[in-house]
């Protein structure tokens, strides 16, 4: 299955001067599958798998020094470790920290040799390490499948490349949207984990799809379990499953029944956060830029990693969701807002963490809200997120009036178009916006 971060990669391998790569994202994402399709084109490849082998930590209990730790690795294995020609992979390094703390002397050290890391809940390690790394360690976050990478593994290279061309301008065919369309919407609810993908593409069954979803579901919450001196398990689950009954509003601790001591539980919604199993979308004033300046840290809405995970974690049946209408779905505006969300921050560069914002006004009189703002360009555009093909678009009007601003985004299930000052975006393309000149 052919990924966007696969560019990059193949980018890092070729650079003169790299860091150490640590992959970082939720479990199950496709970290391990795309290094290894990394190191199909290196003359030879290690993978080093710390759950699977722990007594590899034996050698990172002394010496730090990547030469000496490279020795002893060449020996176990009883292969050559040779800069330039091998790709050494420590997978699920989260479970040795000692060897998270030698990347820096691999890149200080040993920089001709090509080193990735990767885990789960890395964060959890991470924040017990001094200095982690600083300077020397290149972060690559990785997120679930995007609905145009699902795309490509259906073989539909072609509605790819015509989404990319489109623009209110140039809509699609009507046709061909409508078959988008229902793509989109088998997409949303089964999700973009590759696994989930896979099991659809082959067996196009969503009870099997549901199943998957079931056990990476209980993979994660068990996760929690395994950190438990660091931070109650129970407490991380209880806000993973807010995070999902609160998607589309305003994140409120007091939702959560239990959380009393809220600073403890807004540790656990940190970390969360920083595993990649949520991304925390803040509230700005929007009055300039940058938009990071204007942000009111009370106020944050909280999006799960994938609308698959979401669904499932709801209770809901994907099969029956499949062959509802999805005008009756009682959470399309939540899922709608969702999937965007997520196209959106697998859009943002893979070397750092996406930066989504959204603005709202509660008052008696006028209550408006707009779903996502953004800035590129010195310019902002808002973005307000519809499940169906209609809208008042009362919010939109008045950011756009009251921030003097030329051009507002309907995402939706419409087709491309131009409304003037108003632009529609088929919820299928949104992957897009930031790919494009609607900040011009």
């Amino acid at each position: 299955m052919k990924r966007a971060v696969d560019r990059d990669l193949i980018q890092w391998r070729e650079a003169k001067k790299r860091k150490v790569l640590l992959v970082r994202g939720a479990r199950q994402v496709g970290k391990t599958y795309s290094v290894r399709m990394l190191g199909k084109t290196f003359d030879s490849f290690l993978e080093i798998n710390f759950e699977e082998h722990p007594q590899i930590a034996s050698f990172f209990a002394g010496s730090l020094n990547p030469n000496d730790i490279c020795d002893k690795l060449s020996i176990y294995f009883g292969m050559d470790i040779i800069p330039g020609e091998t790709l050494l992979f420590f997978d699920e390094i989260q479970a040795c920290p000692n060897a998270l703390r030698a990347l820096r002397f691999f890149y200080e050290k040993k920089q001709d040799l090509h080193v990735i890391a990767a885990g789960s809940l890395l964060e959890f390690v991470i924040s017990e390490i001094s200095s982690f790394g600083v300077g020397r360690i290149r972060s690559l976050f990785m997120y679930p499948m995007t609905f145009g990478e699902y795309l490509t593994v259906l073989g539909e290279d072609k509605s790819n490349e015509l989404i990319i061309s489109a623009s209110p301008a140039q809509p699609i065919n009507s046709v061909i949207h409508e078959k988008l369309l229902e793509k989109l919407k088998i997409f949303q609810i089964t999700g973009g984990m590759p696994e989930v993908v896979k099991t659809y593409v082959r067996h196009r069954n969503f009870n099997e799809c549901q199943m998957v979803i079931d056990d990476i579901i209980t993979t994660l919450i068990d996760d929690f379990s395994k950190y438990k001196k660091k931070m109650p398990a129970i407490r991380l689950q209880e806000v993973f499953l807010s995070i999902v009954h609160q998607a589309g509003n305003k994140f409120k601790f007091s939702n959560i029944p239990s959380a009393g001591n809220h600073r403890a539980y807004k540790a656990a919604l940190d970390l969360l956060i920083r595993a990649g199993l949520a991304h925390k979308i803040n509230h700005t004033a929007a009055r300039g830029l940058p938009l990071g300046a204007q942000i009111n840290p009370k106020k944050f809405k909280v999006l799960i990693f994938d609308s698959g995970i979401f669904q499932r974690t709801l209770g809901l049946d994907l099969s029956e969701q499949i062959l509802a209408d999805f005008k009756l779905l009682i959470n399309k505006g939540a899922l709608s807002e969702i999937f965007v969300g997520l196209e959106l921050t697998a859009a943002f560069s893979p070397y750092s963490r996406p930066g989504l914002f959204y603005w709202h006004r509660e008052a008696r009189s006028s209550n408006a809200e707009i779903d996502y703002v953004l800035s590129r360009d010195a310019r902002i555009l808002p973005i307000e997120v519809k499940a169906g093909t209609k809208g008042q678009m009362q919010s939109l009007h008045l950011f756009l009036k009251e921030r003097n601003l030329e051009k507002g985004l309907r995402v939706s299930q419409e087709n491309f178009a131009d409304y003037g000052r108003l632009q529609t975006v088929p919820m299928y393309a949104a992957g897009n916006i930031l790919r494009t000149d609607y900040f011009k």
